[in-house]
C-alpha cells in the first residue's frame, strides 16, 4: 500500500520514519527546502519539496498510485483542501486529516474526509477525566479519539458495587472487556459479581462515559438493579 504523508513538521516526520520503519511504501512532500533536506538526510529517503496542494508536487508524489493521504500540517484549512484535491482530482478515496482546532472537527466531516486526528481534543478529554473523576481513568484512546478504554474503581458507594454484571444496564455502546479483582483478571460473564476495589474495564466513548459516571456518581439507578 503506497501513502503520501504532507507535511514534515514533527508529526508528519514521526509518522513518516515510522511507515519507513515497518517498511511500508510511503512518499513526505514537505514545502520547505530546509526541512526536506533534513529529513532526507536523516532518513535515508526520499522527500517531495513543494507545496501540497500544488496538482504538480502530488503528481510528482505518485498520488496517482496512491491509496491513502494524510495531511498533517500545521493548518487546518490547508489540510482540508488538501483532502479535498485528493478525493475529487485524484479520486483517493482514503484521506486523513489533521485537525489543530476541535471547532473544525464536524466541517471537515460534512465534507467527507474520511479520517480526522484532532489531538487537542483526545488531550482535553484525558485531561478532564483525569483532574474530575478520581474514581475513573481513561487508559487509552481508540478509533482516532472516538472511542475510549476506561478504567472504574468500584468504592463502596457506587451502585454497581455487590451487583451482577448482567444486572447492569448498560448502553450499547458500552461494553465490559474484565475486571480486576485481588490483582487477577477476570473476563467477565453474566454471573460475575462486581465488589468493593474490583476495577472494572470497559470500552465505549466520550459521551457515554460521562453520563455513565454522572449517573454513578449520583448514585443512580439508571445503569444499575439497586
Amino acid at each position: 500500500m503506497e501513502s503520501i504523508i504532507i507535511g514534515g513538521g514533527k508529526i508528519g516526520y514521526n509518522l513518516f520514519k515510522t511507515l519507513k520503519e515497518r517498511n511500508y511504501q510511503v512518499i513526505l512532500v514537505e514545502r520547505d527546502k530546509n526541512t526536506c533536506i533534513k529529513i532526507s538526510d536523516e532518513l535515508d529517503a526520499e522527500v517531495i519539496c513543494g507545496d501540497g496542494t500544488d496538482l504538480d508536487v502530488l503528481n510528482d508524489a505518485g498520488i496517482k498510485d496512491a491509496e491513502i493521504v494524510a495531511a498533517v500540517t500545521g493548518t487546518d484549512e490547508e489540510n482540508l483542501v488538501i483532502c479535498q484535491i485528493a478525493k475529487i482530482s485524484f479520486n483517493i478515496q482514503k484521506t486523513i486529516a489533521r485537525v489543530n482546532n476541535p471547532k473544525n472537527i464536524e466541517m471537515f466531516k460534512a465534507l467527507g474526509i474520511s479520517r480526522i486526528v484532532c489531538s487537542t481534543e483526545v488531550i482535553a478529554n484525558m485531561i478532564e477525566y483525569e483532574l474530575a473523576r478520581e474514581d475513573c481513568r481513561i487508559i487509552q484512546t481508540l478509533g482516532r479519539g472516538a472511542m475510549v478504554l476506561a478504567e472504574i474503581t468500584i468504592n463502596a458507594e457506587n451502585p454497581w458495587c455487590g451487583c451482577k454484571v448482567k444486572e447492569l444496564k448498560l448502553p450499547e455502546e458500552c461494553v465490559i472487556i474484565s475486571v480486576l479483582h485481588d490483582e487477577k483478571v477476570i473476563y467477565p460473564r453474566g454471573n460475575t459479581q462486581i465488589e468493593k476495589d474490583d476495577k472494572v474495564l470497559l470500552i465505549t466513548n466520550h459521551p457515554v462515559l460521562t453520563d455513565l459516571m454522572n449517573h454513578l456518581h449520583n448514585r443512580g439507578t439508571k445503569y444499575a438493579s439497586k
